[in-house]
């Protein structure tokens, strides 16, 4: 039986895959050091500033921590002088906080996980973070030029973080956030976001795969079938995310061999107050039926869309795992214990 690495690469190359790649079982997610100096929220955290100046809460019962954006929170007070407010944190750390996170590398059975730095927010994510969502959008289209040098400031930034990270930790893949549009739409149309991010992402993610990046994984729980292409084109090998909307066996067909997709469950399916395991089941086995079907088992990640191992209401995450555990034993003949001894433990990361 194959590792749930060596499975997940079959599935990404389009190899002989001996069984659905179940969530998150292949990757293990790691910090960085800019990460251990500027946490991730956790629930309940109100009001929190982060190292750009951006104001974060965590309410109770909400999928994630989002900025606030009050006249007198928001850094970017005017675009046109955005030099005055936005000011890049440092990524100068010390050996030892390193060597806190070389530990974690060490760690991870390699054999079994790829080692997948988790990288948030991304170029547009953060551009709204410090604009705010609404002057972000508006600024791309009345003040491009601004909008370009602060795309290329973050970008800057990014590919700094990148040396840091490959020189320091050697990742075989990073997980990157950055979500691209709505359930219905991306924020931005294709023109327009190519005309930002796709020679920014070109560069971030050519550094990552030149430097020994095997897997790109970019996660955008939203609706981008119409970017799939420029995505391609940026580098990425598999998109984390992709909701039911995309129509994903479509994009399958149409991409597969160029991309994977890894989601097709939305959280909304599966991640409500009384969930049942009938309920993973159902939304495991349309996924696997569905969008495994579209390239016989290749090019497809049955996975809650969220990004991250986990969910909103305890055990639908484990109930999704189990399901897709049940569906490889009946259908490929494997057994529990086989499958377990090849992979990681499971491990909720939110």
């Amino acid at each position: 039986m194959l590792t749930a690495k060596e499975n997940m690469r079959e599935v990404v190359r389009g190899g002989k895959p001996d069984r659905f790649v179940n969530q998150y079982e292949a990757i293990s997610l790691l910090f960085h050091p800019f990460l251990l100096s500027s946490p991730l929220l956790k629930k309940g955290d109100m009001n929190v500033v982060n190292a750009w100046g951006v104001t974060n809460s965590f309410p109770a019962n909400v999928p994630g921590a989002f900025p606030v954006h009050t006249p007198e929170k928001i850094v970017v007070k005017d675009i046109e002088h955005w030099q005055d407010y936005v000011h890049a944190p440092s990524l100068k750390f010390p050996n030892e906080l390193w060597d806190v996170c070389k530990g974690m590398y060490a760690a991870v059975d390699g054999t079994k996980a790829y080692k997948a730095t988790f990288i948030a927010p991304g170029l547009f994510e953060q551009s709204h973070h410090l604009c705010s969502m609404e002057e972000a959008l508006m600024n791309y289209m009345e003040y491009p030029d601004e909008m370009h040098d602060l795309i290329k400031y973050l970008t800057d930034w990014e590919l700094e973080m990148a040396e840091g990270i490959c020189s320091n930790l050697h990742p075989d893949a990073i997980f990157h956030h950055d979500d691209f549009g709505s359930e219905r739409n991306s924020f931005l149309r294709p023109s327009v976001f190519e005309d930002f991010f796709l020679d920014a992402y070109k560069q971030i993610y050519g550094y990552y795969h030149s430097h020994g990046v095997e897997l790109v994984i970019h996660h955008s729980d939203s609706y981008c079938a119409n970017l799939v292409p420029l995505m391609i084109e940026m580098g990425i090998d598999v998109w984390q995310g992709c909701m039911h909307s995309n129509n994903v066996p479509e994009l399958i067909r149409q991409y597969g061999g160029k991309m994977t997709f890894m989601g097709d469950i939305d959280n909304k399916q599966v991640d409500f107050e009384g969930w049942t395991y009938a309920d993973c089941e159902k939304a495991a086995l349309n996924a696997i039926n569905t969008c495994g079907a579209a390239a016989d088992g290749k090019y497809f990640i049955p996975c809650i869309t969220q990004g991250g191992p986990g969910s909103l209401y305890e055990g639908t995450y484990k109930g999704l795992w189990d399901a897709i555990d049940k569906y490889n034993c009946e259908k490929f003949g494997h057994r529990l214990e086989d499958i377990e001894a090849n992979r990681l433990p499971i491990n909720i990361m939110f």
